[in-house]
């Protein structure tokens, strides 16, 4: 699926919600949330699966089951109620998946590392509600302490000591980082067809091409 994964990346995004309560549920009975690391913090874990549980009550049961009259309904709002949700699912996506990856080691500081593998969305301020804060997410790696209402605030600091140090900061409109992902995804989708190309014909000829 790889090649293709470029036509597939809007049809998965919106139905990832769906791996979302997946992975949400996986982490939540781990052993590795058990405690958190810390005998203080016993009571977030048994909070987050009484809160998980309340939802599932609530939309899965009250909503769903008790409401709506027929399967057929059930389905249909499930899946508008989720792919409407499409936008945060890519625009997180975007702030990750366009940017390097690559590992340079000890050389490199945290502050580069962070604003070079992280990209931000460029939107205007009655905007943010939309994009739920995810906009900033190089800020947010950054600052991950930070509350979402003073990410903005504080993009203008990163800005200036990007400027200061000749750090590239990469923020991009929507539209620009759309763009860029569906390349590199591109991109991959296209070594991954020289490889099957090249196994292809290393299984037909007996050659691998190697001296």
């Amino acid at each position: 699926m790889v090649p293709y994964q470029g036509y597939t990346y809007y049809p998965i995004m919106g139905i990832a919600r769906f791996n979302l309560y997946l992975l949400s549920w996986l982490h939540v009975l781990s052993s590795k949330s058990s405690g958190l690391g810390s005998s203080k913090a016993w009571w977030i874990r048994p909070t987050e699966i009484l809160f998980m549980l309340c939802y599932w009550y609530i939309f899965g049961y009250r909503l769903l089951l008790c409401t709506l009259p027929t399967w057929y309904t059930r389905v249909a709002f499930v899946l508008v109620s989720h792919i409407v949700t499409m936008p945060l699912h890519v625009q997180i996506t975007l702030s990750h998946w366009g940017m390097s990856t690559s590992e340079l080691g000890e050389s490199e500081s945290f502050a580069q590392r962070q604003l070079r593998t992280t990209m931000d969305v460029d939107c205007p301020a009655w905007l943010d509600f939309i994009h739920g804060g995810l906009q900033f997410q190089a800020v947010h790696h950054l600052f991950p302490r930070v509350p979402r209402h003073n990410l903005r605030r504080l993009q203008v600091l990163v800005k200036d000591f990007c400027r200061e140090t000749h750090i590239p900061y990469s923020i991009l409109g929507f539209t620009e980082g759309n763009l860029k992902v569906l390349g590199r995804l591109g991109e991959v989708g296209d070594q991954v067809r020289i490889l099957i190309d090249c196994q292809k014909h290393m299984a037909q000829t007996g050659e691998s091409g190697l001296h």
